[in-house]
């Protein structure tokens, strides 16, 4: 009798088993299938919070087709420490594995709402924006003046525990315009008023959290900058002009202002490069300029001809080499060309049409140059 019972319950812990490893393979693969959202949902985890409420939210919005196979994915991978704040796009379709892959592998949000904050060369403009987590692409909600009048969509968007605060500095921006624009962001605490050196603040994107220092934000740009141009610097063709990063810089500058078309900047690169091989000035406009500025500022007329023929540090239709310093904070496109520019004769440019982006036509002789500005002074004449 004994033996039969053992038999049986040896049968039944077999069938048992049997039936437990279905169950397991069956909810790994629900674990990893598609899962039942229709549409991407912008998905948010709030500071503190746990997998067992993210659970309860996405089984709300109709993303998992099982809580209790969400919660035991996140016992059996460990993920239940590495839960991460913020606002993310969760896709349609996306399985359960791949919805806790999402919210934890990074800090950053990847939806919501974010205020951007535009520090470019003519102005200074702050944008309130909403992803659309189907597109996937930011849509506009706001966009003011920095410094002007605050609509109220802005005021409530930045008092949001999920908002993404986010700094674009454009290429060629001075140091004093950077400055004063990050000064005059309410989001940011404690005014800087010492100028940062013209040319080590790099033009870049810098994502922030509310109420982090200018001073930090200047700092994390200083450093870039400087990790840009040691690279470049490192990487530098042989035999160029200049004996110094820092005459490096003040080049990279120069080229940053004379042409925003990134493909150029090797070419024109290559001209300022041939006139200091030769000797030969590198009148350039914007030196002067910022020898009247000092980057504080546009000039908001043309340069008069008593200004041209004035010998200052920064006129260099005047001075022989470069200036002293840099004008404006040079982007890595610029720098990396002045450190490898093109290999050209060409030691003249002037701007194709009367529209900037469609570039410049270069020479090689005075008489090529000569014939190029004549062209350019008719298509003036022909629009005035």
């Amino acid at each position: 009798m004994w033996r039969n019972i053992a038999s049986n319950a040896l049968s039944f812990l077999i069938v048992l088993l049997f039936i437990l490893g279905g169950v397991v393979l069956w909810g790994k693969s629900q674990y990893r299938v598609e899962g039942p959202l229709e549409q991407a949902i912008c998905l948010e985890v709030a500071s503190g919070t746990n997998f067992r409420r993210v659970a309860d939210n996405l089984d709300q919005q109709g993303a998992i087709s099982s809580k209790m196979i969400f919660n035991m994915g996140v016992d059996f991978t460990g993920a239940g420490s590495q839960l991460k704040a913020g606002s993310f796009i969760v896709p349609a379709a996306a399985s359960m594995e791949s919805i806790i892959d999402i919210i934890t592998r990074g800090g950053q949000s990847t939806c919501g709402t974010e205020i951007l904050y535009r520090i470019g060369v003519n102005a200074a403009t702050v944008e309130v924006r909403q992803m659309d987590p189907e597109t996937a692409r930011y849509d506009e909600v706001a966009d003011f003046e920095l410094g002007s009048d605050v609509p109220e969509i802005y005021t409530t968007v930045a008092g949001q525990n999920d908002t993404r605060f986010r700094i674009a500095i454009a290429e060629g921006v001075t140091s004093w315009q950077i400055m004063t624009s990050l000064n005059a962001i309410d989001t940011l605490d404690g005014d800087v008023d010492v100028i940062p050196a013209e040319g080590s603040l790099s033009p870049d994107s810098y994502e922030f959290t509310k109420g982090a220092s200018v001073a930090d934000i200047l700092s994390r740009m200083e450093a870039a900058q400087a990790t840009i141009l040691a690279q470049a610097w490192e990487n530098r063709a042989d035999n160029l002009p200049f004996d110094t990063p820092e005459e490096a810089l003040t080049l990279a500058s120069i080229v940053e202002k004379e042409t925003g078309i990134a493909s150029e900047r090797p070419l024109v690169a290559s001209v300022f490069i041939n006139r200091l091989e030769q000797g030969m000035r590198l009148q350039t406009d914007p030196t002067v300029i910022y020898g009247i500025t000092k980057g504080q500022g546009s000039l908001g007329r043309g340069l008069r001809q008593s200004e041209l023929q004035r010998e200052t540090p920064y006129n260099t239709y005047v001075i022989t080499g470069l200036p002293p310093s840099p004008i404006a904070n040079p982007g890595k496109a610029s720098i990396e060309a002045v450190l490898n520019p093109e290999q050209s004769d060409y030691i003249f440019f002037v701007a194709k049409t009367l529209n900037p982006a469609d570039g410049h036509v270069f020479a090689a002789t005075l008489n090529e140059h000569n014939r190029n500005v004549a062209a350019y002074r008719e298509l003036e004449r022909a629009a005035n």
